[in-house]
């Protein structure tokens, strides 16, 4: 009788738990299926290299939200590990005792009896110790479950769920809605409309709410908590489908040893647009060969647009332009003089010569996939985004945004003007 209620009083310490069914694989397999997926393994060959089914292995890589729920950190063996509940196991059912058994495997026997009554397998009124179902039940009771901080804090939610997903708006703050693009429960592909946002990077938010909010520390939240929140099912703060709103645009994230990137690094600046509405013959004159190209892509068409976009900038501010090979600026001579601008060109295939344009296109990727009819947006649209894209803070900028630093360029020069006139 004082066993048994001994035992109750042990079930009564945790709350009841549903029946394991079959048990999952133990920590151990886990952690080497994760260091595996870091590596750069797909789901597949990491579950076959760990001894877990394609769909087991597929579940756990989607569920996470391809990333890892647990330390990758090897237990500091205060707890029981599988090989030990095995060991206890296969000495209970020879029949030994207590004190036998924590002397065989090097554990205090209070250690053991706790063990035996604790995680025992129950059916009904009998108990028996079964190492899988020991340590499922181990498992389970170890959880803490800790509510995410996005999830309690609605505040801090809504500024970040804004700086994700919020309209992009005109200059005069009127919204533009942009495509209609459904969530379809992953990324939308190459070459199709993509949701238009505030777009925002985790990095970016987390590092601007200390310029927004410099006195409150309850507006705090770092980058790798948006992440999970958003690629971790059941957290119970962001919906997965504001995923599409990040610059990969990936339901899922993938790990950095799948990526092989180069390790370079870009910085980009102010980013201004030029509209290039067709010419004033086009589709009424006759097409003629080698004639004057009547689309509003040719390069008399692109240099009066860099001339009425930039002309009016101080000197200081439009000292070079740098180009890629393209037919489109096949009269820079022209330019130059029209500008008052000197005008470079990339080598052949070499657009890290030019870092800061190249991730300005990256960032332009998010509104205007690879492929997109840029006809069917008008210049105000077309300014929106580019408002949205400046109003982003950057780390190269100490978090400011590129609009915030242009306009003390802009008031420095002024001021520096009016200093030395006389």
């Amino acid at each position: 009788m004082g066993a048994r209620r001994q035992w109750a009083a042990d079930r009564a310490l945790r709350a009841p738990m549903r029946s394991p069914g079959r048990p999952e694989p133990s920590r151990a397999v886990q952690r080497a299926f994760w260091r595996l997926i870091a590596q750069g393994l797909t789901s597949e060959d990491a579950g076959a290299e760990v001894g877990v089914s394609t769909p087991v292995a597929t579940r756990w890589f989607r569920h996470a939200g391809g990333m890892t729920p647990i330390s990758l950190n090897e237990p500091t063996g205060r707890c029981l590990s599988f090989a030990e509940r095995e060991e206890i196991a296969l000495l209970r059912a020879q029949d030994h005792g207590v004190r036998e058994i924590a002397r065989r495997i090097g554990r205090d026997p209070s250690t053991i009896s706790r063990e035996l009554r604790r995680n025992a397998a129950t059916r009904a009124d009998q108990k028996g110790y079964r190492a899988t179902v020991a340590q499922w039940k181990a498992q389970q009771a170890a959880k803490r479950p800790k509510p995410a901080k996005l999830a309690t804090n609605r505040r801090l939610r809504e500024y970040v769920e804004h700086k994700l997903a919020g309209e992009v708006t005109d200059a005069e703050g009127r919204p533009i809605a942009g495509p209609n693009v459904p969530w379809v429960g992953r990324r939308q592909g190459r070459r199709r409309d993509r949701r238009w946002g505030v777009a925002w990077s985790p990095e970016q938010i987390s590092n601007r709410l200390k310029v927004d909010f410099p006195d409150d520390e309850s507006m705090r939240v770092s980058h790798e908590t948006i992440y999970q929140s958003l690629y971790v099912q059941g957290r119970g703060a962001l919906k997965r489908e504001l995923t599409a709103c990040l610059r990969s645009g990936r339901a899922l994230r993938e790990p950095r040893a799948r990526t092989g990137r180069s390790g370079r690094t870009f910085v980009s600046r102010y980013t201004m647009l030029l509209h290039l509405p067709r010419m004033e013959d086009f589709g009424k004159a006759p097409i003629v060969k080698n004639g004057p190209p009547l689309a509003g892509r040719g390069a008399e068409a692109v240099n009066a647009a860099i001339v009425a976009q930039i002309g009016g900038l101080p000197e200081q501010l439009r000292r070079s332009l740098t180009w890629d090979q393209g037919g489109e600026l096949a009269k820079h001579v022209q330019l130059k003089i029209d500008a008052g601008i000197e005008v470079y060109f990339c080598d052949p295939h070499s657009p890290w010569q030019r870092p800061s344009n190249e991730n300005t296109n990256g960032l332009l990727r998010q509104y205007f996939p690879k492929g997109t009819d840029l006809s069917r947006w008008t210049a105000e649209e077309l300014q929106a985004v580019v408002t949205t894209l400046n109003a982003r803070p950057r780390k190269t900028l100490g978090w400011r945004t590129p609009a915030e630093v242009y306009q003390e360029q802009l008031s420095s020069l002024t001021q520096a003007g009016v200093a030395s006139t006389p």
